[in-house]
């Protein structure tokens, strides 16, 4: 190799990567990095897998002497996760405002919308049911008058019986 060795400590990828993105995503969404990698503890792991942080929408001031006045966190989510933000969000904004270290925060904005690589369950896969748990289960629903409820509880039964080991 042609140049001088490399002298001192090896730098992790990450530290880089932080370093350049950082700057770019203050300046574009003014959201830091350490923002999104920390959204898990801020919301709590049943939300953070359906909503993601947009962006903070600082109010503009026209002069210096102008009072300062909080931000808008704009959060995107799917479907039902934003019902639940919208019933926590007196207690989002406060786990922000502790992670920013200061007051920067005063509402939060829902925009819906797929998130995309959200991390969807897979759905476990069943046993198949034996002669004699299809025949009861056909027995237990037999009496049932409605084709479509009987139905439905039928394949509610072969569920729960095939999760079962």
């Amino acid at each position: 190799m042609a140049g001088k060795p490399f002298r001192g400590n090896p730098v992790p990828v990450s530290d880089l990567a932080t370093a350049i993105l950082d700057p770019v995503l203050r300046k574009r969404t003014g959201i830091s990095v350490g923002l999104i990698q920390s959204w898990d503890e801020i919301v709590g792991e049943r939300l953070a897998g359906s909503c993601r942080p947009e962006k903070i929408q600082w109010p503009r001031r026209m002069r210096e002497e102008d009072p300062f006045e909080p931000a808008v966190l704009v959060v995107a989510c799917e479907g039902l996760a934003a019902l639940h933000i919208q019933h926590q969000s007196s207690e989002i904004i406060g786990r922000v405002n502790a992670f920013l270290g200061f007051a920067a925060i005063g509402r939060i904005r829902i925009v819906q919308k797929p998130i995309a690589g959200a991390a969807r369950k897979a759905r476990p896969v069943l046993r198949a049911l034996s002669q004699q748990e299809k025949a009861k289960l056909a027995h237990t629903v037999e009496a049932i008058e409605d084709e479509g409820l009987r139905a439905s509880l039928e394949r509610l039964g072969a569920t729960v019986l095939g999760s079962r080991k």
